[in-house]
C-alpha cells in the first residue's frame, strides 16, 4: 500500500486552522466539524467511491451533498447529509468523491481526504 506523501502546506493548514486548539479527540472532531461546516458550500454533487457497511451507497452512485451532519454524529469521523430518496441521510465524507467548482469546498474536502489517507484519526 502506498502512503500519501506529506503535503507541508496542507499539514500547516490542518494544524494551524483545524485542530489548533484541540487537546483531545472530541476537540479534534469539533475542530474538523466547524472547519467543514464553514467551508463546504452546499449543495454540490458527489459520487460514492468506496463501499462501507454503515452506508447504503453503492460504488459509482451519484448523490447531492446538502449539508453537514450534526456535530454529535461526527465524533468518530465526518458525516455529511445527502439527498436520499425523499429524505436526507448521513454518510461518511471519506466515502465520497466531491464534484464542486467551488474552491473552498474543494480544498476543505481534499483536506479531510488527505487526513484520512495519511492515517490520522481523532
Amino acid at each position: 500500500m502506498t502512503q500519501t506523501p506529506e503535503q507541508p502546506d496542507r499539514e500547516r493548514r490542518i494544524s494551524d486552522e483545524i485542530v489548533v486548539d484541540a487537546y483531545n479527540e472530541t476537540e479534534c472532531a469539533i475542530g474538523w466539524h466547524c472547519y467543514l461546516q464553514d467551508r463546504l458550500h452546499v449543495p454540490f454533487a458527489a459520487r460514492c467511491t468506496t463501499k462501507r457497511t454503515i452506508s447504503p451507497l453503492k460504488v459509482g452512485e451519484a448523490v447531492q451533498i446538502v449539508g453537514m451532519a450534526e456535530a454529535d454524529d461526527c465524533m468518530s469521523e465526518v458525516f455529511v447529509l445527502v439527498k436520499y430518496g425523499d429524505s436526507e441521510l448521513a454518510v461518511p465524507l471519506g466515502q465520497l468523491e466531491f464534484q464542486s467548482g467551488d474552491e473552498a469546498t474543494c480544498e476543505a474536502v481534499a483536506d479531510w481526504h488527505y487526513w484520512l489517507a495519511r492515517g490520522y484519526a481523532y
